[in-house]
């Protein structure tokens, strides 16, 4: 069973970001304690997710998503998706690239290529190289598995619509470059995930839609 994290004014992190950066501090006393939940029991099911929201709206996505469900008969196995052809799997509502990435994992999986259980042991860099392996998987998709399933601490998702998004108002700027995020986000080391957590958070409660203002309650 996943373990519940909560981080609040007491937390080390969150203590740390707060020094470092007084604009996410503004934002980390805005959105309140943070709660949340790794995927750590269902890493398959989270991949292949991520796998079909590429490009698409969060409510795209999960329509998509939950049509592959029924159609594995309740939940998403390596062994189910097997039993599909790449039509069935494409009958959802996906691409013929992404039923094929959709169709390679659960392959890769099957044959022992692509083991979860180890991943826990690898570094980020091992972890990302092993899922970009896969046909389909690019860094967004295996930052998001590092992030969301593995609860890394310092991952920077610079290539997320919403964290750019987020990143973009809280900033002020529109220079969403890698090289300018990598560079106004150095100081969030080696927290730069619950940083990013922050943004997400307050992307999701509509913060993002006034201006930022720093000294305004």
């Amino acid at each position: 069973m996943s373990l519940l994290i909560t981080l609040d004014g007491s937390s080390p992190s969150i203590q740390y970001l707060q020094k470092k950066d007084k604009r996410l501090a503004k934002i980390i006393s805005m959105v309140g304690p943070l709660t949340y939940e790794p995927h750590t029991d269902n890493p398959f099911p989270f991949l292949i997710h991520e796998i079909i929201e590429q490009m698409l709206s969060i409510k795209a996505g999960a329509k998509i998503y939950g049509r592959l469900v029924e159609r594995c008969g309740g939940v998403i196995t390596p062994e189910a998706l097997g039993q599909l052809s790449l039509e069935e799997i494409r009958s959802v509502g996906t691409s013929q690239s992404k039923a094929k990435a959709i169709a390679a994992a659960a392959e890769a999986v099957r044959s022992g290529q692509l083991d979860f259980r180890r991943f826990p042991e690898l570094t980020n860099e091992e972890v990302l190289a092993e899922l970009r392996a896969l046909p389909g998987i690019g860094s967004w998709t295996a930052k998001m598995y590092l992030l969301f399933v593995l609860d890394r601490q310092d991952i920077l998702p610079y290539e997320d619509v919403a964290f750019l998004q987020a990143y973009s108002w809280l900033y002020k700027t529109d220079d969403r470059s890698r090289q300018a995020v990598e560079k106004k986000c150095r100081k969030w080391k080696p927290y730069s995930s619950i940083a990013a957590r922050y943004l997400y958070k307050a992307y999701d409660k509509g913060l993002t839609k006034e201006e930022f203002h720093l000294f305004k309650d």
